[in-house]
């Protein structure tokens, strides 16, 4: 315990001493000035295969591998171009056709495209070819081709899709999306901010801070990328920005709500930050922990983006903490009270001994209400929750491909176009890998399958050991009846003696995407559980009380997707995409136990000094604001994500909005407090606290802090 408040004293003294706060000013202007260009280079490092990328023991991943090693100079993504009249094709849409064929072997690879294919209904006609080059050769060239398709005859609608459409339309979707998050997320917290202190100076200094901590993160990332293989993409990019806003303003809500008691109670601004510094710091550094570390623990999921949000997150966390617990607090002093202005703490001798729940009159109010009835309190509130949680009813599981868009896109259109008059999926055929030799049994297997409309003849790969074999299948390649399909024929072609055989294709990449994010949430999520509960633990030294907590937060979690599912389902947006479910439970445990976490460390505290009942309540008083204001925050920071054009990042930025007000306006401001009420001091069992004992009631302890040099 000493060594740990001695610990304290030196942070707390470096940032808030007279002479060292300018050291640690000019310690952060040199970190920045080195971290800055490095922070501008992360999107170079962008790897967004991982995006769509499966385990590599995945069956399709082990398909993917076979036709590169197999088919070396065909791994390139195809191209389908679409053309359709209503009524019919002319003779003009057929030269187009033809003109469109010619011009487009410059961008194929091998310099050929295959002859039109036909619809039965004759009105349409589909163009597809592998496009040659790297990933900007193949922008450029997909760019071109979406030109050329442009200048058609009047009534004759065409559109580019396949994996180099679709690919094309992300990052278009995706392109200055970094800076408009930015921005979106920036300008959230500043009015919030600007709304909390009602100062037209104080907001700026958290706002500059927490972006400093961002190009420190950003650049500390790139890093990681560059030389130790850290995995970064779209998604784990965008979360970094939007984790250390919102984190990182709420750590410095709660540190300068603090400070700005301890002006009242200090004359010297320099010894006010080092008593507030050590007084918050626990609570701070135990959230920073338990959101760090809960990430962390996705390193243990299988699906890559999964897994590569971890670590990315944890640096974000990192940084958050390290700046606003020794440049905020320094930038703070050197500035002055003047900072508050116009609601400047002034030092008052008789604020030495106030009790300052009594400059919250709201949160008096509240914790008075919670405290006449907690047992009727805490039932109603959790059945409130347990309501919202049928809202989960209207989710389901699995989002299709063209539906992943907050709007309409070139390749979602040309396969609903394809899909009008072609096989269902004909754009998407499961694509079989097998020996050569068997060949001709493996075929007679996949066409005996249910499901499977049409089976091409194999592909021999110019080693002549293997061949390729397209299955197209009789419904859409991300509906349900098409998964099954894939399983029964990876049955039908596994069962072929010695073929060796593999499926892959788009279809069974979804079906072993579920399957690994179902793999993921039994591992992943009771691993999260268990860390939370054991940091709790630690910080708390007592059993029942973490236990209660772990409780609430997951039921905080499943009335968050409940009330999602409601306001998605309004969206139009309630499948979800596979991965939602996971990254938002992290994410709602993690930062749901933040804020129980400010104040259960405030009960306890306040506990060891005035009791159990009214420790609880004077806690529940003192921080009620500053951590509602906190949660509020990161609900709108979360909810900037809903700027960016896919469905799934509209979908987190809803949950986990959603969840955090659910956490901040229920969970910690009535059904925490009032359990802690009902259940007693037992609520702290195993130790002292758990104890009842008389205690008088003293007024809050003084603490003198000499300002450090």
């Amino acid at each position: 315990m000493t060594t740990r408040l001695q610990e304290k004293h030196r942070l707390a003294g470096l940032a808030s001493g007279r002479r060292s706060k300018y050291a640690m000013l000019i310690f952060w202007l040199v970190l920045v000035a080195a971290a800055g260009p490095l922070a501008i280079k992360l999107t170079e490092v962008q790897d967004n295969d991982t995006l769509g990328a499966l385990p590599a023991t995945a069956e399709a991943s082990r398909a993917v591998q076979r036709a590169e090693d197999a088919f070396p100079d065909s791994q390139k993504p195809l191209a389908v171009a679409v053309y359709v009249r209503d009524g019919g094709l002319t003779g003009a849409d057929r030269a187009k056709v033809d003109g469109d064929r010619t011009a487009f072997t410059r961008y194929a690879d091998g310099g050929q495209v295959p002859p039109a294919i036909p619809s039965d209904d004759g009105q349409a006609l589909l163009l597809s070819f592998p496009v040659a080059g790297d990933a900007d050769q193949r922008a450029d060239a997909v760019a071109d081709v979406k030109e050329q398709l442009g200048d058609a005859p009047a009534g004759l609608r065409t559109a580019l899709t396949g994996p180099a459409g679709g690919e094309d339309d992300v990052f278009d979707a995706f392109a200055g999306m970094d800076t408009t998050l930015l921005l979106a997320t920036a300008a959230t917290v500043a009015l919030l901010l600007l709304v909390t202190y009602r100062s037209p100076v104080l907001w700026l200094i958290p706002l500059i801070t927490v972006a400093v901590a961002n190009q420190l993160a950003s650049a500390v990332v790139y890093l990681l990328a560059r030389h130790a293989g850290l995995a970064v993409d779209l998604q784990s990019q965008s979360i970094l920005t939007v984790l250390v806003f919102g984190v990182g303003v709420d750590y410095a809500l709660l540190l300068i709500a603090r400070y700005r008691e301890e002006l009242r109670r200090h004359a010297d601004r320099h010894a006010a930050m080092a008593v507030a510094l050590r007084r918050s710091i626990g609570a701070i550094g135990a959230s920073a922990a338990t959101v760090a570390i809960g990430l962390l623990c996705l390193l243990a999921a299988h699906l890559p983006s999964t897994r590569g949000l971890g670590p990315v997150g944890a640096v974000g966390i990192a940084a958050a903490l390290l700046a606003m617990t020794t440049l905020l607090p320094a930038v703070l002093v050197i500035f002055g009270r003047w900072l508050f202005w116009p609601f400047v703490p002034r030092y008052s001798p008789d604020a030495v001994g106030l009790d300052v729940a009594a400059q919250h009159g709201v949160w008096r109010r509240i914790a008075g209400f919670v405290g006449r009835r907690p047992r009727a309190v805490w039932l109603g509130t959790a059945a409130a929750l347990v309501a919202l949680s049928f809202g989960i009813g209207n989710l389901s599981i699995g989002m299709p491909h063209d539906e992943s868009f907050t709007k309409e896109v070139g390749s979602v259109t040309g396969q609903r176009m394809i899909e009008a008059h072609y096989p269902r999926g004909a754009v998407a055929p499961a694509e079989i890998l097998a020996a050569a030799g068997p060949a001709d049994q493996v075929v007679a297997a996949a066409r005996a399958v249910p499901g499977v409309a049409e089976v091409g003849e194999p592909q021999r790969s110019p080693d002549g050991r293997w061949v390729h074999i397209a299955a197209v299948l009789a419904d859409t390649p991300d509906s349900d009846a098409a998964l099954d399909t894939v399983d029964r024929l990876r049955d039908a072609v596994h069962a072929v003696p010695g073929a060796q055989a593999l499926v892959g294709g788009d279809t069974a990449y979804l079906l072993d995407e579920e399957r690994t994010v179902g793999r993921d949430n039994l591992v992943v999520v009771p691993l999260v559980l268990a860390v939370v509960f054991v940091i709790l633990v630690l910080l708390l030294r007592a059993l029942v009380a973490p236990l209660l907590l772990l409780a609430s937060v997951v039921l905080s979690y499943v009335a968050a997707m409940g009330a999602a599912g409601l306001i998605l389902d309004a969206m139009g947006y309630p499948k979800l995409f596979v991965g939602i479910p996971l990254q938002t439970f992290l994410f709602l445990v993690a930062l749901g136990v933040d804020y129980t976490i400010f104040l259960t460390t405030r009960a306890r505290e306040e506990t060891a000094r005035l009791g159990h009942r009214r420790g609880v309540l004077h806690a529940l008083t003192v921080t009620g604001g500053v951590i509602t204001s906190a949660g509020v925050v990161l609900a709108a920071t979360f909810g900037a994500l809903s700027v960016l054009p896919l469905v799934p990042s509209v979908q987190s930025a809803v949950i986990i909005g959603v969840g955090v007000l659910l956490d901040t306006f229920l969970v910690r401001s009535l059904l925490v407090p009032a359990l802690a009420l009902h259940v007693g001091p037992r609520v702290w069992w195993p130790s002292a606290l758990a104890r009842p004992a008389i205690r008088p009631v003293a007024a809050p302890p003084v603490e003198r802090a000499a300002a450090a040099s």
